[in-house]
């Protein structure tokens, strides 16, 4: 089954908002089993959008629409659906009582303005939005089998809402959609080409039902296995069976399943061990404390972080010997491990982690150039420090070096 997304908005078009419900509705129709098959960002135009549906019905069953359903004038896409499908408009009673329990809730007086809200299709069926004024409206067309167009307001959470309890339950009822599972790996220490080249024999063996991905960001590789077919647990021991003969291949390179981030596997582990972690961080700016603590359940093992950025907040707050800054420098083997061992025995944690390095743009030296990169990790048995030669702007040389101390620690906490 085929679905085409189509955001309307002038807003989207001139960067004002980011369009965040394209990615959150292909997301859930993937995992729901259903095929994106295109997503179209369009503005507040009649014409663009009666042009955009016809197109999106000839390519896909379904399409989904958000924005554009608001009471006033800028908000079209209610009134042109209603000119698409050759209906007319009217109050529905539901609806009319969903936008006065919203508008009390605010302690607001109902205003013909908000009335508008309730005013739909009559050829639509009216699915109530509980979270906004907005209705969610449901159109099928009259082909054999027919077709399907749902228009969503554009409020992401409210959105998401409805796409969660109805929209994609209606979808999977009216389409029969099959099964489909995915399985994401997370792979580290590794290109894309050259692990192409290391598992395309077991690539080509894959069954002609499983589509393999490469996912690469900046320092790490994700690899998303999806498989369709009529039985869940047929596809679900396909991808067990295919995911098992990976290992014996590219094992080293695997830091783990079913996680979106490195971050969340460092947060598996760490609750899975039951110890505790501390960070010290120079050129990556307080970056993997952030990433670690924007995960729920944080403070279970996160002891703290410090942002050492001069020499002598290292020495200071961390304990590195003024002596080592000054033979060594800061971006050093020297440094680096003495700063994850400082603020491992000062924050009292069992792993520690310390980055320092020359991020760039500027700074960089004939010895030192930009994208030297020194980590190390602590723990009672002692210290590790690996450097690192990254190239890249500055945003991608702090998001390889904290993936690679990511890498590094969930290495040391299995071991």
């Amino acid at each position: 089954m085929n679905v085409t997304i189509l955001n309307i908005g002038d807003e989207l078009l001139i960067g004002q908002v980011v369009n965040t419900n394209a990615a959150q509705m292909s997301q859930m129709l993937t995992q729901a089993g259903m095929t994106v098959a295109g997503v179209f960002t369009i503005g507040d135009c009649a014409e663009d959008i009666r042009n955009y549906l016809h197109h999106c019905l000839a390519i896909s069953d379904a399409v989904l629409m958000t924005g554009g359903l608001g009471p006033t004038k800028d908000d079209i896409t209610k009134k042109t659906l209603c000119d698409f499908f050759g209906s007319e408009l009217y109050e529905n009673a539901e609806a009319l009582e969903n936008v006065r329990r919203i508008v009390a809730s605010h302690g607001r007086e109902l205003t013909e303005t908000n009335r508008l809200q309730a005013w739909v299709p009559r050829c639509c069926t009216m699915i109530n939005n509980v979270l906004g004024t907005a209705p969610c409206m449901w159109f099928e067309t009259n082909d054999r089998p027919s077709k399907v167009v749902v228009s969503l307001p554009g409020v992401p959470f409210e959105m998401v809402n409805l796409m969660e309890t109805e929209v994609v339950p209606r979808l999977q009822e009216h389409f029969a959609v099959g099964a489909i599972v995915n399985k994401n790996l997370l792979l580290h220490g590794i290109g894309e080409s050259f692990l192409s080249d290391l598992i395309e024999p077991w690539e080509l063996a894959l069954p002609e039902n499983i589509r393999l991905a490469y996912l690469p960001q900046p320092g790490l590789m994700k690899l998303r296995l999806t498989a369709r077919g009529a039985n869940s647990a047929t596809l679900q021991r396909q991808i067990s069976e295919a995911v098992s003969a990976l290992y014996p291949i590219a094992g080293q390179y695997i830091m783990g399943e079913d996680a979106e981030s490195l971050p969340e596997l460092v947060a598996h582990a760490m609750a899975m061990s039951g110890r505790t972690l501390a960070t010290a961080e120079s050129c990556t700016g307080g970056n993997i404390a952030a990433k670690l603590t924007a995960l729920t359940g944080a403070s279970a093992y996160f002891r703290g972080g410090v942002v050492a950025y001069s020499n002598e907040v290292k020495e200071s707050a961390l304990g590195v010997r003024h002596e080592t800054l000054v033979r060594h420098g800061a971006v050093s083997e020297a440094t680096v491990r003495e700063m994850a061992a400082g603020v491992r025995e000062r924050l009292g944690a069992d792993f520690a982690v310390a980055t320092t390095g020359v991020a760039g743009p500027g700074g960089g030296t004939p010895e030192k150039p930009v994208g030297t990169v020194w980590i190390a990790v602590a723990s009672a048995a002692g210290v590790t420090a690996e450097l690192l030669h990254l190239t890249g702007r500055r945003a991608q040389i702090v998001e390889r070096t904290c993936n690679a101390v990511f890498a590094a620690l969930l290495r040391t906490v299995r071991e």
